[in-house]
């Protein structure tokens, strides 16, 4: 199957100070790497979750992809077309074609607008005619499972799911081919988790549109995605089969994300991984492999060369790691 999505070397660099700084502090490199050529594909139809701890640039990609923020290296192709470089109203046709869910349900909608508001807005930004915004609008808020009454209230009227439940509405206004799910769970109770999992479920499959999920919530990724992808500092440390790397990690680090995740089954033995130390700063990032400062099976080498890909040795080699010292199959 063609990739809808494709990803190659992506490289995004923000200045981490100004340029008065760095010159009276002769900084020969006043920038920090928040994505380190990171490549991934995603099919129509098919959910790839990114996995990683706060600061590790999962957030950055989304915004990238979306073009609020501009990739240094790389390229960025959707469906057959380079993204990267494109401006203004030459990517305007493609932003309608990838919708994004923010994290904050109700901070991420205008507090001036009503519901219905919301929902019309996409189609006088993208101009689209030959179709009546206030019915579109009516007709989303079905399709989400909220009564068309809700149309009339402001955001701070919305419980948070109901805020979820018109941010997952407002990203389907266009019919784009991908939708990318910031945290799509955030500050939920786990009921109402649940209930917005199972409709953006329901709308893929009746869809078909591809997802994009970032999370931190290992729970959310087991439930949804096809694929995962775990990120540290950057860079992908494994990428592979959701149920596959669920059931043989090979990196230390999702080892200890892995086994940091709630158990349902109050009577499980948990073996717990630990991870020590503190995240390192991007400003001073680690040599060589970027984890060994808190990887427990680390070795001298870990310290002096960067691992390269390895493929696991299934049938398709889809899953990938970078590991000098990986946990056995």
């Amino acid at each position: 199957m063609s990739a809808l999505l494709s990803v190659n070397d992506l490289r995004v660099r923000f200045r981490a100070m100004s340029r008065l700084k760095a010159m009276a502090t002769r900084a020969e490199d006043p920038f920090i790497d928040a994505v380190c050529g990171v490549s991934f594909d995603i099919c129509k139809g098919e959910t790839l979750g990114l996995v990683g701890e706060s600061g590790s640039g999962k957030s950055t990609i989304a915004r990238t992809l979306m073009g609020l923020v501009y990739a240094q290296e790389g390229s960025i192709r959707f469906d057959g077309q380079e993204l990267t470089g494109l401006i203004g109203s030459a990517r305007k046709p493609y932003r309608r074609r990838m919708a994004m869910m923010f994290q904050d349900p109700v901070g991420s909608l205008s507090p001036r607008l009503t519901v219905r508001s919301l929902l019309m807005e996409p189609f006088r930004i993208h101009g689209i005619t030959g179709r009546d915004p206030a019915a579109e609008a009516d007709r989303l808020l079905k399709m989400v499972g909220l009564p068309v009454e809700f149309g009339r209230r402001y955001p701070h009227q919305l419980s948070g799911g109901q805020a979820r439940r018109v941010g997952v509405a407002r990203a389907l206004a266009l019919e784009p081919d991908l939708i990318i799910a910031d945290e799509p769970t955030a500050g939920l109770d786990v009921s109402v988790q649940g209930e917005v999992l199972n409709l953006l479920s329901r709308l893929q499959r009746e869809l078909g549109i591809a997802i994009l999920i970032i999370t931190h919530n290992l729970n959310v990724v087991r439930h949804m995605t096809d694929r995962m992808a775990i990120m540290y500092l950057g860079r992908f440390v494994e990428v592979g089969p959701t149920d596959a790397i669920f059931e043989r990690p090979r990196h230390p680090y999702t080892e200890a994300l892995l086994s940091a995740n709630p158990e349902a089954d109050p009577d499980a033995v948990l073996d717990r991984v630990e991870i020590s130390g503190e995240v390192p700063s991007l400003m001073m990032r680690p040599s060589g492999c970027e984890f060994h400062t808190r990887c427990r099976y680390a070795q001298d080498i870990c310290g002096r060369v960067f691992p390269q890909p390895t493929a696991d040795g299934g049938e398709d080699g889809s899953h990938v790691f970078k590991c000098h010292f990986p946990l056995p199959a």
